[in-house]
């Protein structure tokens, strides 16, 4: 029944993370998510799985989250979603039905609770092999997604950022010269 329960607070806590205003906010409902994945993992008896939620789901993806935030700004974008609304409501539906009946039914062969048999070697390659690779390959998915994010539209400037900027600096001072003599002359 407490898995139950965390499985609630973990739907309501990434729903606060789609509905929150700011990116950064999303970020930490989502480690929130995760933190309380890895302990329904643990209360199912796959150890392994809930250290690695909580390091990577709670822990690396928030830092680069945060990071990420705080290199781009929290501008909004105006772009449309790309998935179309009808398809998002059915996989999350979907996800729901998945999750209720992995929650309500007990497993087919339950998992031996004291993890002392394999060794952990043969626990992650053997047993666990697919899931080991599925999760370094989203890893290093998310890291070169973010490195697409956070690279640079345009090219470096060409000459020092400092002469750069008051160039502009002085651009713009003259066009408000400019427009304060012409309001100036049209008074008079």
């Amino acid at each position: 029944m407490s898995s139950a329960f965390l499985i609630v607070f973990a739907i309501v806590f990434a729903a606060l993370a789609i509905r929150a205003k700011r990116l950064l906010t999303s970020a930490l409902w989502l480690a929130g998510v995760s933190a309380l994945l890895s302990v329904v993992f643990y209360l199912y008896g796959a150890r392994q799985v809930a250290v690695i939620e909580l390091s990577v789901g709670a822990g690396l993806v928030t830092v680069l989250f945060v990071f990420a935030i705080s290199l781009a700004g929290e501008d909004a974008i105006g772009a449309r979603s790309i998935v179309p609304k009808w398809l998002a409501w059915g996989l999350a539906i979907l996800l729901v039905l998945l999750l209720g009946w992995f929650t309500l039914l007990p497993p087919a062969n339950p998992i031996n609770q004291s993890g002392s048999d394999l060794a952990l070697a043969t626990m992650l390659w053997q047993e666990r092999g697919l899931d080991v690779l599925v999760q370094v390959v989203l890893i290093f998915s998310g890291v070169l997604g973010l490195l697409g994010l956070l690279a640079e539209a345009k090219p470096p400037l060409e000459g020092p950022a400092a002469a750069e900027v008051a160039a502009v600096r002085d651009r713009d001072m003259r066009a408000l010269e400019e427009r304060t003599l012409g309001k100036q002359e049209e008074k008079k």
